[in-house]
């Protein structure tokens, strides 16, 4: 059985599909920036050699106090990017462990009969659901697939369904354990893994919602083109199109830092740079769909599918 699996036009698939960022996609995204600074280059460069700019010079060395400055801020905008974005990671890595062992602690504990088969089904299709409704839910899509289905069948309205589906593991794990009076220590395993679920969803829900600054942008990018403004009236005269090149690369340069480090802090906005919560939901679905029932989900090859990001 797949689940959100949608045909698309196969050049939109591969770029959502392809681990490799493309380079058009990135340049797409700073060509604002660099047209500005490409305009400013060329005016500078130019006029630097006529009129009474030929007159003004700026010491280097103040160019060079704000290039050390920005490369400061960005290596703190940067490293708390990727911090970010690996702690996104970890914590879906532990969704994926921990949905496994969900499944595996209620196949050890429950009997192998059809009541206790029921059990587990019904454990293994709310899991598949969550991690699902998780990815969707964090990148603030419309509900698709199954877990539409599984709304519209159940007429849910709650605004969280994956707290929702939570709840629905624990009122099972409770059933189950009247019906099959369940030790106690079984009990409190099973519910341990839901209750690490929980926070992992948690840790998901404040990266998601604890915004980045915007004053901190706004500070280095405005450094960045007073280093631009700055530039052509301390570099030596001699060659225009030497001095052109240098005040449009290094602006240019700190530009894509900036914007690489603003990629890595939304890690669930449904772009190419995303945790690819989608791809992991579905190694999920495989894996449990593998523990109950040998049905191992594999999309096919000839019909490109797009799962949000990766």
């Amino acid at each position: 059985m797949t689940i959100f699996s949608y045909p698309i036009h196969k050049k939109k698939a591969f770029m959502l599909l392809n681990k490799r960022l493309s380079v058009f996609y990135f340049l797409n995204l700073i060509k604002y920036d660099l047209v500005a600074i490409a305009v400013y280059a060329v005016l500078a460069g130019t006029f630097d050699h006529f009129w009474i700019f030929k007159s003004i010079t700026i010491p280097l060395a103040v160019s060079a106090f704000i290039g050390t400055l920005l490369s400061l801020l960005l290596a703190f905008r940067t490293s708390q990017s990727y911090e970010r974005w690996w702690e996104a990671r970890t914590v879906w890595g532990a969704i994926v462990n921990d949905s496994r062992t969900l499944i595996r602690q209620v196949q050890l504990f429950l009997p192998e009969n059809a009541a206790g088969l029921g059990y587990i089904r019904q454990f293994a299709e709310q899991q598949i659901l969550w991690c699902h409704a998780l990815s969707q839910g964090l990148r603030k899509q419309p509900w698709t697939g199954t877990v539409k289905d599984y709304m519209d069948k159940h007429a849910i309205s709650t605004l969280n369904l994956p707290n929702h589906l939570l709840s629905q593991h624990s009122r099972t794990l409770a059933k189950a354990a009247a019906e099959f009076e369940l030790d106690a220590n079984k009990q409190v395993q099973i519910d341990s893994t839901i209750t690490r679920l929980c926070d992992a969803m948690g840790k998901c829900e404040r990266i998601k919602n604890t915004v980045f600054p915007r004053s901190y942008s706004v500070m280095i990018h405005f450094l960045i083109y007073v280093l631009m403004s700055l530039l052509p009236f301390g570099l030596e005269d001699k060659s225009k199109l030497v001095e052109i090149m240098l005040t449009f690369m290094i602006p240019a340069l700190f530009i894509c830092i900036e914007k690489t480090s603003i990629l890595m802090q939304d890690p669930f906005e449904n772009r190419p740079t995303d945790t690819p919560t989608t791809t992991l939901s579905r190694t999920i679905e495989s894996n449990i769909r593998e523990m109950v029932d040998g049905d191992v989900v594999t999309p096919k090859p000839e019909q490109p599918a797009i799962y949000y990001i990766l």
